[in-house]
């Protein structure tokens, strides 16, 4: 097995950080929000040894510095855009969890040629997929919550800004994430095929994945037992064979279709 190797991409002058591991086609990790590659380690294990895997960490996230200025999905979804090509991975299957999820679609949306597949796990195209009062509830903790530990942790040990920056991208992140979007109208642009996933028990409620996948033209649908917001981390072996299964064979071909059946 090949061992994890790193590097450093200048995007307009921001040093993008990355990790690759094994080889093959390339299958792209975006991380969550606030989160970085360490949340990754599962999926590099399961799935290094069948694919090329690459995670970069988006601006002001794990080892890539705050380049200032507020935090857009569109600007990451840019910063992604050009990683994509300075590193010549298209077209690559997307794989995004929550905020790397909604990355992943306006990449999609932008730069369909770079876009072989799309996996979103845990992700929304509306701020009205979240199970209600959850979002608002998290926006509203203070940095120093102890439900924030965990994400201060994991910023202190790799952030080149510093520890006590983390509260600077705190309040960046929640003010992206309290701000309403609304992306249905764009649903119906992304042809790849798009696999929607949840946890049954996810901050994104299943009706609206299942809405989702029903909307996108070559939509997808699967739904994680017993799992979270954290799905990849809660049920890794499920998530990674999902994945490797929808990535290898992403056309569906079922023997009773219903709605994906030919007008006649």
């Amino acid at each position: 097995m090949s061992a994890r190797d790193s590097g450093v991409v200048d995007i307009d002058g921001l040093p993008v950080f990355y990790e690759t591991e094994g080889s093959g086609q390339p299958l792209v990790l975006l991380h969550g929000g606030m989160a970085d590659n360490s949340t990754w380690a599962a999926q590099f294990a399961g799935l290094s040894p069948h694919r090329r895997v690459i995670a970069p960490e988006r601006r002001a996230h794990g080892h890539t510095p705050d380049p200032g200025g507020p935090l857009t999905y569109q600007a990451m979804a840019e910063e992604t855009v050009k990683f994509l090509r300075f590193m010549d991975l298209g077209p690559a299957d997307l794989v995004g969890w929550s905020d790397g999820g909604m990355v992943a679609f306006l990449v999609a949306v932008s730069d369909p040629d770079l876009v072989k597949t799309i996996t979103m796990v845990g992700a929304s195209v509306s701020s009205d997929g979240y199970v209600e009062g959850t979002m608002e509830e998290m926006t509203g903790l203070p940095a120093d919550d102890d439900e924030m530990a965990m994400f201060e942790a994991m910023y202190a040990a790799a952030s080149p800004d510093g520890p006590a920056h983390f509260r600077q991208v705190w309040d960046k992140v929640r003010t992206m994430w309290s701000e309403e979007y609304d992306w249905w109208d764009d649903v119906g642009t992304v042809s790849a095929p798009t696999l929607v996933m949840v946890g049954d028990d996810d901050l994104i409620t299943v009706s609206s994945a299942d809405q989702l996948a029903r909307r996108l033209p070559a939509g997808q649908l699967a739904v994680i037992p017993g799992a979270s917001h954290v799905a990849p981390m809660e049920k890794p072996d499920l998530f990674n064979q999902l994945v490797l299964d929808f990535t290898a064979h992403p056309v569906v071909e079922t023997m009773m279709p219903v709605r994906r059946q030919a007008p006649g």
